[in-house]
């Protein structure tokens, strides 16, 4: 690992690490609610946040002044598994977490790029700087959906674009994809990026070593110094 790699906070396993993240994510929330009257929390998708969702749904914060939305959507239908909507939904947006308002990527256009704008409307009023953002990151070096050799990659990491969302392409199914840019994801008072697994290890070592941003995007967020980010990792 390089001088210039953020250092990862290692837990002795998957449900410690989830246990202290949500004590974490809850205190910066009660936080910007004490503050400044509501609290906001970005989220992705797949199955690295589920434990940690099924225990921050149960924590005593005033979820009715809580915002909640998405780093990243697959431009399906919010009732198809393969929606983040729809895992939130079922894994966060329950117990005390039900009162959270939510608000989703996905709208009626009909494909990301065309649905990205009305979608940044959408969400473009919640409070900003974001109290919180939790990524996780692919095998590919993928973070949100900012996947390498996406057509849209180099103008949703463009360090000087304004806040907002981008069509984007995986190479693996459902491939249209829509995910807040960088400017956006970095538009945070905190950022986790959530690892388990020696897998993900490995390819966290790789994106911390020098090389291009565009053959692993996770590493224009890891090279950042605009926002606090604390790397989260467990077996």
């Amino acid at each position: 690992m390089n001088d210039m790699a953020p250092p990862a906070t290692r837990y002795p396993d998957a449900p410690t690490a989830a246990r202290e993240l949500a004590q974490r994510i809850a205190r910066l929330l009660t936080t910007a609610i004490a503050a400044r009257g509501r609290g906001s929390l970005v989220v992705s998708g797949g199955k690295s946040p589920i434990a940690l969702f099924e225990v921050l749904r149960t924590l005593p914060l005033d979820w009715s002044r809580v915002s909640i939305t998405l780093a990243d959507e697959r431009w399906v239908d919010v009732a198809d598994p393969a929606s983040n909507e729809n895992l939130v939904r079922e894994h966060l947006l329950r117990d005390a977490a039900a009162a959270a308002h939510f608000v989703g990527l996905k709208n009626a256009a009909a494909t990301p790029d065309l649905g990205a704008a009305p979608s940044w409307d959408a969400i473009a009023g919640l409070p900003r700087p974001f109290d919180a953002l939790i990524l996780g990151m692919g095998d590919d070096g993928h973070t949100a959906s900012l996947f390498p050799g996406s057509p849209n990659l180099a103008r949703a990491t463009d360090s000087e674009a304004s806040p907002g969302c981008v069509g984007m392409i995986s190479p693996i199914e459902p491939r249209a994809r829509l995910s807040l840019n960088l400017a956006a994801l970095l538009d945070s008072r905190q950022v986790f990026l959530l690892l388990s697994g020696a897998p993900k290890w490995q390819v966290y070592v790789a994106a911390c070593a020098p090389g291009p941003a565009a053959d692993m995007p996770v590493r224009s967020v890891l090279r950042q110094r605009r926002t606090p980010l604390d790397v989260i990792w467990s077996p």
